[in-house]
């Protein structure tokens, strides 16, 4: 799908310093990276913002769609019963709707990091699970891993609809 007239070609703009400790880092990460995923779906219009940009048919909407999922299931514990279905929005599902849906994931998320002295404890549980829970560092770093490479899946979909690059 060649990319439309309205290229928007920015320079990218990297992650903001933060402060020095190990947690404020990963989460100024792990927000640097939200911010860059939600970027990229932003203005996009309909039905490009959920026309699979690959064959596998991982579309924007549905990558919005899946890593708030995923927060939800690291630091809300609420479980997954079907990941396929995670990267599939409904008819119903909007741009708009899913946006603020993992807006509102980011603060409850952030909420409960706020509350972690400790990263060497263990992280949220959701329920289902048998195993031990991991660290709460190894969710932190697992979730910069999760939504970086979404965010690059993101990036490639949207300059092949519209040439968008950069951030």
């Amino acid at each position: 799908m060649p990319p439309t007239t309205r290229t928007r070609k920015r320079k990218d703009t990297g992650p903001e310093w933060t402060a020095p400790g190990e947690k404020a880092t990963l989460v100024g990460f792990i927000d640097y990276l939200r911010n860059t995923i939600m970027d990229k779906v932003a203005d996009v219009p309909e039905p490009e913002v959920r026309t699979a940009g690959v064959p596998s048919g991982t579309n924007l909407l549905g990558l919005i769609k899946h890593v708030t999922a995923v927060e939800r299931f690291y630091f809300l514990e609420e479980p997954i019963t079907n990941m396929r279905r995670t990267f599939q929005p409904t008819r119903d599902e909007t741009v708009d709707g899913l946006l603020a849906g993992y807006r509102a994931t980011i603060a409850q998320a952030n909420q409960v990091i706020a509350t972690w002295t400790d990263l060497t404890q263990p992280a949220p549980r959701p329920p289902g699970r048998s195993a031990l829970p991991p660290s709460r560092r190894w969710v932190l770093v697992h979730m910069i891993e999760e939504i970086g490479r979404h965010a690059g899946h993101a990036d490639i979909i949207r300059e092949r609809i519209d040439g968008s690059t950069g951030r």
